[in-house]
């Protein structure tokens, strides 16, 4: 199945049913009054983050939405069923905006997520509502609102742990083979990977992370090169950046330094935000220097050159000689990442229970409203006879 990860579609919330005028009509009865109920609530247009999805191929070929219409008020005081609502199911990460002003209107962001994204229009009011002392035959009803209509942007940004990065033929398919159930193709030729790979690391039991592949990159990508900056956004998301670097290329006049340090510049054109992120070096391919002596000289020299680096790793990916390593580091790194967010999480709500003890003025306030608004109930009550 092809992947797409951009989508336009128009949703149109239903319109709200007409109230109805009319009058009781029976035997016996004359003048019976108005009777004409309201017309029923428009369908609304809801988002819902489905984590068995992962393409917006669903929007590809249909992209126009429309809920149902509420129906219209009867006599008998019968009032019109409303619209039924509809559904749109989305990969998890979509991102949801206004074609017109692009202000984000919905993150999908965890599984199970459902947002309103269109409403449907209110219902009319029949002549029912209209009948008063002086004029016991209303005539009067209204119609129904329109349901919204809006112009969206779908945008699917992947959600990961970890993504990788580096130029075609680095080896990042072969190191996401090796550390994980992903089968992604690889092959002896540049741009093996057309659409981002997902694969789920486990290093224990209980604990396991996300990792995303994306097409590669080359210099010049900000002006079109290669298949462009099309896939960055799927890096945004992610806790850390693994750069595979080819340390061994096949090409003589290749430079491992200036390639890297090529990718670096395209991450900063794409996004500040991204050349920020926790980045480690993998230096992949050592198994093509069979002379250990050789190897390290190869290694030390890129990382003069290159510059000071947060992390290396030296792999083999295709033999997956320290690909453990990598893994268990990156395990370590994320299990700290969530221990302090679920601490901070703590402590804000322990900060929050403190500043709101239980008895406090605002809770008197709302059950005063509360009693007030029982005793004005009671009151009216006892006005009618």
């Amino acid at each position: 199945m092809k992947f797409f990860d951009e989508a336009r579609i128009e949703v149109i919330a239903g319109d709200g049913g007409n109230g109805a005028a009319t009058f009781r009509r029976e035997k016996y009865i004359p003048m019976g009054g108005p009777d004409g109920g309201d017309g029923g609530k428009g369908g609304d247009v809801y988002a819902v983050a489905d984590r068995n999805l992962n393409t917006l191929i669903d929007f590809r070929y249909k992209r126009t939405f429309l809920a149902e219409r509420g129906e219209n008020g009867r006599g008998a005081d019968c009032y019109g069923k409303g619209g039924d609502d509809i559904e749109l199911r989305m990969p998890v990460g979509t991102i949801i905006s206004l074609q017109e002003t692009g202000e984000v209107i919905a993150d999908l962001d965890h599984d199970g997520k459902r947002v309103l994204i269109a409403k449907g229009g209110r219902g009319g009011l029949g002549n029912l509502h209209f009948k008063t002392s002086t004029n016991r035959a209303p005539r009067k009803k209204t119609m129904g609102q329109e349901g919204e209509r809006k112009s969206l942007n779908l945008e699917l940004k992947v959600l990961a742990d970890v993504g990788l990065l580096g130029m075609p033929n680095a080896g990042k398919s072969t190191f996401i083979r090796a550390v994980s159930s992903a089968k992604p193709k690889v092959a002896d030729y540049p741009f093996t990977t057309l659409a981002p790979n997902l694969g789920v690391v486990r290093t224990s039991e209980n604990r396991s992370f996300v990792i995303a592949d994306i097409p590669g990159l080359i210099e010049g990508a900000a002006d079109g090169a290669g298949l462009g900056h099309q896939f960055l956004r799927h890096l945004q998301r992610t806790h850390i950046l693994l750069h595979i670097v080819d340390i061994a290329p096949f090409d003589p006049e290749a430079d491992p330094v200036r390639d890297a340090r090529a990718i670096v510049e395209e991450l900063r054109k794409y996004d500040e935000e991204l050349v920020n992120k926790r980045r480690w070096l993998v230096l992949n391919k050592l198994d093509l220097i069979p002379d250990e002596e050789e190897r390290q000289a190869r290694v030390a020299a890129f990382l003069e050159a290159y510059g000071p680096v947060d992390r290396h790793f030296q792999v083999s990916a295709i033999s997956r000689t320290g690909c453990q390593e990598v893994v268990f580091a990156i395990q370590d790194i994320l299990d700290e990442e969530k221990a302090a967010a679920q601490a901070a999480a703590d402590a804000a709500a322990a900060l929050a229970a403190e500043s709101r003890p239980e008895g406090s003025a605002e809770d008197l306030d709302a059950g005063d409203d509360y009693d007030d608004e029982y005793e004005d109930d009671e009151d009216d009550e006892n006005s009618n006879p």
